[in-house]
């Protein structure tokens, strides 16, 4: 099997310090506080921009830069079961010292996914007929994609700034963000379903959880944020797995090695 692979130059996924990672959330209103600097990327062009596009936000308080962050960056799509991780969440106690933040695009500007509106809208109704208390804890994002290269920066510094990244998908094809979390040292709670069984090992780089168990994602998430250590470990092992098993160079040697038995095989007929 050939696995996709990770981009480790692309914006999404370049090296930002966790200085830089609040300083552009804060620039976009994912996190409170002014910036500490200014929030700036470099371009694959070359060329520094500054992050200038606010993020919608949907919440009652910010997080503060130092809350514990668990974040889920996908498409406003059922099968990603967003409405399930903020369930999972706010009926878990051990996670009530939390603050999730459930990202996905501006729908507005997305013309090829006519289901992200209406989903959108769902997230917020249930967001909103939420307990006051449990409200608080929650944010929904909208990221501008106006500018990819921006967005990118964006969701790199959130998944950077988390202490736990979700992939709680009810259907899934590889699952690249879970590669994505794994690559930036982030224990991962996800769902059993398609490629991402092929990545997550459970209890080495995170918990894999039946997709429709809200209780079990709830459990599995409040269990790492009352080990924050052992979810650091599981972050070191899910990157260094990450590097040896999904990036281009392993994917470039796979190729080499089918087509070397397919000349081969040719030879010998």
């Amino acid at each position: 099997m050939i696995r996709p692979a990770l981009d480790p130059f692309a914006i999404k996924n370049r090296m930002i310090s966790p200085a830089d990672s609040v300083a552009i959330l804060a620039t976009v209103g994912i996190v409170s506080g002014e910036p500490s600097r200014v929030a700036t990327f470099q371009r694959s062009s070359g060329e520094v921009q500054l992050v200038v596009t606010p993020a919608v936000v949907v919440t009652d308080g910010l997080p503060s830069p130092d809350d514990p962050l668990v974040v889920q960056v996908s498409r406003w799509d059922p099968l990603k079961d967003m409405g399930g991780v903020m369930t999972a969440f706010v009926n878990d106690e051990g996670c009530a010292g939390a603050h999730l933040i459930l990202a996905g695009p501006d729908v507005s500007s997305v013309s090829d996914d006519p289901e992200g509106q209406v989903v959108l809208q769902n997230v917020t109704e249930q967001w909103r007929g939420l307990p006051a208390q449990q409200r608080a804890r929650v944010s929904i994002v909208c990221l501008s994609m106006d500018d990819p290269e921006e967005n990118a920066i964006v969701v790199n510094a959130l998944q950077r700034h988390a202490q736990i990244i979700v992939q709680k998908s009810v259907k899934e094809g590889f699952g690249l963000t879970v590669t994505e979390a794994m690559y930036k040292g982030k224990p991962v709670v996800a769902s059993a379903v398609g490629g991402i069984v092929d990545q997550i090992r459970p209890g080495v780089d995170g918990y894999l959880v039946a997709p429709h168990d809200l209780v079990a994602a709830g459990r599995a998430i409040a269990e790492l944020l009352a080990d924050p250590a052992a979810g650091a470990r599981m972050g070191e092992q899910g990157h260094a797995a990450a590097v040896t098993e999904f990036m281009p160079d392993t994917s470039l040697l796979a190729w080499a090695q089918v087509l070397d038995q397919v000349v081969s095989s040719n030879l010998r007929s």
